[in-house]
């Protein structure tokens, strides 16, 4: 088996794809896939593309099975202040899950009033 072909059958496993769905997503036939995931063919570049973006993984990930060398995380620093715009944002969120006409009236005043303030 190649590395391609595990890597995609190992990755579309992973994210509990089925073959008929993923097959779904990317407007092909199963068997298709089927081919792709026991090596008796392998996809055009675009289908590759479409591989790797359906299944979260880069190119080298899949085609290579390299790991990647930066992955991205979201971080929250709760150590510090919050700042203006952080302010706002958690405002709008909370104004408009329960108060949705208050919140609007309340943030269209506050906004107002922060830009005659500068």
């Amino acid at each position: 088996m190649t590395t391609f072909s595990t890597q995609l059958k190992k990755f579309r496993q992973e994210r509990h794809l089925s073959q008929d769905e993923l097959a779904k997503d990317l407007f092909i036939s199963r068997q298709a896939i089927s081919k792709w995931e026991n090596a008796e063919a392998t996809p055009d570049l675009e289908h590759t593309v479409k591989l790797a973006e359906i299944l979260q993984v880069s190119l080298d990930e899949l085609i290579l099975a390299k790991e990647p060398e930066v992955k991205i995380e979201w971080v929250i620093e709760k150590d510090r202040p919050m700042n203006i715009w952080e302010f706002f944002c958690q405002l709008l969120v909370g104004c408009f899950s329960s108060w949705r006409s208050f919140g609007v009236v309340f943030v269209t005043a506050a906004l107002h009033f922060w830009l005659n303030w500068l």
